[in-house]
């Protein structure tokens, strides 16, 4: 009893959001969820976080004094504690177009920046933008599972294509072309790949543009990892092919400088042609970041004295540690007889591994096996199963 009156015969009107429920499975954070939940508590191992891309959690991953400055230094003009534009403050707009515009054949103006809440929310505001009755997305197996959640969460169809592991994961050409029809909006490339740590070459961007441009798609770039390789290819932006097909380029701070709890990112239209704002794309993000949040204004404060202070050796040191991580784990793999490696990675902070099943005893799937290694190792790493 309650108040005079009994609650559990009250018919109450709210209930879950089903979809949100179950899309919300397919992201990484809930299955690491799930992974942590296996850990021993009794096991006083320290847990090693290899699940995702966060290496933050290692002492010899830090960002540089040059990040941590400007952040302060932000802080304690008192300049930043205001809310932010729409798109975001100028000065971090154009430092973030400038920073761009080096690996490029045409400068970016800061009217093609959007100052995003990470990489994650440049994937929220594309689906929603994109998304209408009967619109379809290509999406790349092996992927990044966020695509599948907001897809499923803005209903919009997702067809896949496979990435090819004997072409050092090289997106199937002919697969994207007999996917698409007339409701086909965008296709999703991940340059340097996550989980594969793939880089693709300039020729091979080159041939995803001309498609895009044949079927009249624009290409969705997410390139979080961004001048994180250490193999034979360097980093292309496919932003260098805009011309041929518009190309929606997301990014951030958080990888190349060690900072994903930051947040933030950017969403960049390399569009020369004007396409995008041709046929509404650019009203539709500006429409979504009307109703969404936006990034610290503080941390956009410090965005030019980071882009433009930070030192190459800095980023030297990180990518001369992940190729040595890299080399380890390829090599170390080789002794490991259930697993086999296709392809080395060459960037990002992954690499995609096969799991033969037929070698192991009392292991289910992927699944089982990564709760069975948490919970007699402490060691967290990702299942395939929800990238594939």
């Amino acid at each position: 009893m309650e108040n005079g009156t009994t609650t559990s015969r009250r018919t109450w009107n709210f209930k879950e959001n089903e979809k949100l429920v179950s899309v919300s499975d397919l992201t990484v954070r809930s299955v690491l969820n799930k992974l942590y939940c296996c850990i021993d508590p009794a096991d006083t191992r320290p847990v090693i976080p290899l699940g995702h891309g966060d290496p933050s959690a290692f002492p010899c991953f830090r960002t540089t004094p040059i990040a941590e400055d400007a952040v302060s230094d932000a802080v304690r003009s008192a300049k930043f504690n205001c809310y932010s534009s729409t798109v975001g403050i100028l000065p971090a707009r154009r430092a973030v177009a400038e920073y761009l515009s080096q690996d490029l054949p045409y400068k970016l103006s800061p009217d093609d920046i959007y100052l995003t809440i990470g990489c994650g929310q440049g994937i929220e505001i594309l689906f929603n933008a994109l998304s209408r009755p009967n619109a379809n997305i290509l999406l790349p197996t092996p992927g990044f599972p966020y695509y599948e959640a907001w897809g499923g969460f803005t209903q919009m169809e997702m067809r896949h294509f496979n990435l090819l592991p004997e072409k050092e994961w090289e997106v199937d050409l002919n697969a994207v072309e007999f996917l698409a029809d007339e409701n086909t909006v965008a296709m999703v490339i991940i340059n340097p790949g996550n989980p594969c740590g793939n880089v693709y070459s300039e020729q091979h961007l080159k041939k995803v543009a001309e498609m895009a441009r044949k079927l009249g798609i624009l290409v969705i770039s997410d390139e979080v990892y961004a001048h994180l390789t250490f193999g034979s290819k360097p980093f292309v932006p496919m932003g260098i092919f805009g011309s041929i097909a518009p190309v929606i380029t997301l990014g951030s701070i958080s990888k190349r400088w060690i900072v994903p709890g930051w947040r933030l990112g950017w969403l960049v239209t390399n569009d020369p042609n004007g396409l995008l704002k041709e046929h509404g794309v650019i009203d539709s993000i500006m429409g979504y970041l009307n109703i969404s949040s936006d990034p610290a204004t503080f941390i956009q404060g410090a965005i030019p004295q980071i882009l433009q202070e930070t030192k190459d050796d800095f980023f030297s040191k990180i990518v001369n540690m992940l190729r040595e991580d890299a080399d380890i784990c390829y090599e170390r793999i080789k002794d490991i007889p259930c697993i086999t490696c296709p392809s080395k990675p060459q960037g990002s902070m992954f690499v995609m591994v096969q799991l033969h099943l037929n070698l192991l005893e009392d292991i289910e799937d992927d699944l089982d096996f990564c709760a069975k290694l948490a919970r007699e190792e402490s060691m967290i790493i990702l299942p395939g199963h929800n990238v594939i």
